[in-house]
């Protein structure tokens, strides 16, 4: 007998008697949860290192407390509690509770950056598309409101960092995981009328920061933006400006965490561009990859006497029609190895 999508989220868990006694035994049966787990993690928290610790704490305090699971719940709900409660105290821990991106820190810039970037400002992290699979829509319950590709979304998850972190995890478990009033009440020891009030006021403020409408999935590249991708590599590879600025769109945004310059429109992105480029030759190496649904490109640097390229940063690249509407540079070599990608590329290899 087969079981539905809906049914998923409520599915009792039987457990496997070994895995009460056996901390090999426990994490095998917990393993096939991990990336849904830590997908959930990073929407509560915006960052990817932070998910992965959470990940690793869920799981310790599952084994611990393994006793005090009930078979009549779902395995699967229960890591959820354990996940989102750790969460909300890591927030709580926190100096500031939500990541953020430049352009909801401060104003744009009309000149390049000066001094050193912000690292002290806890910037959002994107999400590598690799670390999705496994985790599908059939995971959902029959209440989502949302589909993976647009709750992974980059825009969707800055916006979710703006509510408070209950409100947070109400949306997440209700709109996103599809769980009922009821089930998100059990998790968070709460009434339902509590759970439905701040329902509604976190979609309130969602709709106030997506005033046309839910963030929709960018639908794959067709060949057109294919195309498109592949000259804004060699315009980029080649430092050709020309060719650079004329694949964005005249509103385009530019920003580069953690800088928090952000910029917006052609000319103030041709300036910094202009800037940028101006003591690098060659100015970079570009090897596709893609994060939080959309395409993106890892780029590797190399210095003046250095014979190989090293790790800079990860670059999403929202389209619009045949057109770049945003490029978003996640400076932070640190997350290459989440993404699979080396540290460095040798000078003389042909990645094409």
């Amino acid at each position: 007998m087969s079981t539905s999508a809906a049914d998923l989220p409520h599915r009792p868990a039987l457990l496997d008697p070994a895995a009460r006694v056996d901390p090999d035994a426990f994490q095998a049966f917990a393993e096939p949860y991990r990336r849904e787990i830590q997908l959930h993690c990073y929407r509560m928290l915006g960052s990817l290192h932070d998910a992965e610790d959470l990940v690793q704490e869920t799981f310790l305090r599952a084994w611990r407390g393994i006793d005090r699971f009930e078979e009549r719940a779902s395995f699967r709900n229960w890591l959820y509690r354990i996940a989102t409660n750790a969460c909300l105290n890591a927030i709580a821990r926190r100096r500031v509770a939500r990541r953020v991106m430049p352009e909801t820190y401060g104003p744009q810039a009309d000149r390049p950056p000066e001094g050193k970037p912000a690292t002290e400002i806890p910037w959002l992290d994107p999400y590598p598309d690799a670390a999705l699979d496994g985790v599908a829509d059939a995971e959902l319950g029959p209440e989502a409101r949302y589909e993976l590709h647009e709750s992974v979304q980059l825009a969707f998850v800055a916006a979710i960092q703006h509510l408070p972190s209950r409100q947070r995890a109400i949306l997440l478990l209700r709109d996103v995981l599809g769980w009922s009033a009821g089930e998100t009440a059990g998790l968070l020891d709460t009434t339902v009328t509590s759970v439905n009030s701040a329902l509604q006021r976190a979609r309130t403020t969602l709709e106030q920061r997506f005033p046309s409408g839910q963030p929709s999935a960018q639908p794959a590249a067709d060949d057109r933006q294919r195309a498109l991708l592949d000259r804004y590599l060699r315009a980029w590879e080649g430092a050709d400006l020309d060719a650079f600025v004329a694949l964005l769109h005249e509103d385009a945004v530019l920003s580069m965490p953690p800088w928090p310059q952000w910029y917006r429109g052609r000319a103030a992105i041709r300036t910094f561009f202009a800037w940028a480029w101006q003591s690098s030759n060659p100015p970079a190496r570009l090897i596709p990859t893609a994060a939080n649904r959309q395409p993106a490109f890892a780029l590797y640097r190399r210095g003046a006497d250095e014979p190989d390229y090293r790790a800079y940063g990860i670059w999403l690249v929202t389209l619009q029609d045949e057109t770049i509407a945003a490029l978003t540079g996640f400076l932070n070599p640190q997350l290459f190895a989440a993404f699979g990608l080396p540290a460095v590329l040798p000078s003389d290899r042909d990645d094409r």
